[in-house]
């Protein structure tokens, strides 16, 4: 039995020889692949994999989102985060989120299809440079659940975060998100409110910090 697998990488060449690696692997199926998140969370709709490989920072809707919204949709698939970043929030925003496991790409090419085996078979697979720093986390904050905590903003409020980080205005999120302008606006200042923040720029350094955008 072959794990079906969809994959998510704005960066094409990287992409193209994760494709190219996986298609070597006997045992795995690669369905799709996908150049953004709202690309991929519709491949993992469609196509029901066993394993979504979802780059964190992909633009329009990045790695995280894309685990949370196929844990809340409850489709049957595990989420795999791919990053640069080992970053620890970035790291325990996506364990969050519903990940099985994360992957730093510096490590891909070894790593990639031994942890879509794992992340199959139902464990949690994490990069081992990730490891020392994540219990070494969780032990200092007692083992408390708030170490864990996401952002507090809504998955609208995270995608229109997103957006405005990667620099589209007020008016291209409305038409790509099909809302209205006024009703970004409101969001945006929601946004602003929970954060304690007051300017676009701000809202790209959380936004970079988080791991929920790039300065790619």
């Amino acid at each position: 039995m072959k794990v079906r697998v969809v994959l998510g990488d704005d960066h094409l060449m990287l992409r193209e020889g994760l494709v190219a690696l996986l298609q070597r692997e006997p045992d795995i199926e690669l369905l799709g692949h996908a150049g953004h998140g709202v690309d991929l969370l519709r491949l993992a709709r469609n196509l029901n994999p066993d394993v979504v490989v979802a780059d964190v920072t992909m633009p329009v809707m990045n790695g995280i989102e894309v685990a949370r919204r196929v844990r809340s949709e409850r489709l049957p698939s595990k989420v795999l985060c791919l990053s640069a970043s080992a970053q620890l929030g970035q790291v325990l925003m996506a364990m969050e989120a519903g990940a099985s496991g994360y992957v730093l790409k510096e490590n891909c090419c070894d790593e990639l299809a031994r942890a879509i085996r794992h992340t199959f078979s139902g464990q949690i697979f994490l990069s081992a440079e990730l490891v020392a720093p994540i219990m070494s986390a969780y032990r200092e904050a007692g083992g408390s659940h708030d170490a864990w905590a996401p952002p507090p903003l809504t998955w609208r409020e995270r995608e229109i975060t997103q957006l405005l980080a990667e620099g589209h205005s007020t008016q291209q999120v409305a038409d790509r998100l099909h809302i209205s302008a006024k009703t970004v606006a409101t969001h945006r200042a929601h946004v602003f409110r929970k954060l304690n923040i007051r300017s676009v720029a701000e809202l790209t350094r959380y936004a970079v910090k988080k791991g929920m955008a790039s300065l790619d």
